[in-house]
């Protein structure tokens, strides 16, 4: 099993779509990665040579940021958006979309659960029975 940036490639998967896995390397970036370093895009990671793995390494190491820099590089902007009190820092403060989306429906990944504020059925009736 490859294991490339702290992170074990899965075995039967073709490398470019294997190198995926690996936070910030996304598509577009793993096959450039794969075909400017000359290994066959259709080889499965398990059958990679440690010549290749070694290569992929290198590269990832020298040109990308990945995993752990990369999350607290996110991390540390979303932090200085939030202390500079800028507009971006204060929806992610609040926990709010951030990118312009709509919040009167919908945006429930952002806020979560939807909480309910309409009294029910059980309380109306009981309101006009005078309870």
């Amino acid at each position: 099993m490859a294991r490339i940036a702290g992170v074990d490639l899965p075995r039967n998967k073709r490398i470019d779509i294997a190198l995926t896995h690996i936070f910030g390397i996304g598509r577009r970036t793993a096959s450039n990665m794969v075909a400017e370093l000359q290994i066959n895009p259709e080889t499965k990671s398990q059958d990679l040579t440690e010549d290749e793995i070694s290569r992929l390494r290198n590269s990832i190491g020298q040109e990308h940021k990945v995993e752990g820099d990369l999350r607290r590089e996110i991390e540390l902007n979303i932090k200085r958006l939030v202390d500079i009190n800028s507009y971006r820092g204060l929806r992610h403060r609040r926990q709010l979309p951030v990118r312009g989306q709509r919040t009167s429906t919908n945006a429930r990944t952002r806020k979560g659960k939807a909480r309910t504020i309409s009294v029910g059925r059980k309380a109306k009736e009981s309101a006009r029975r005078g309870g």
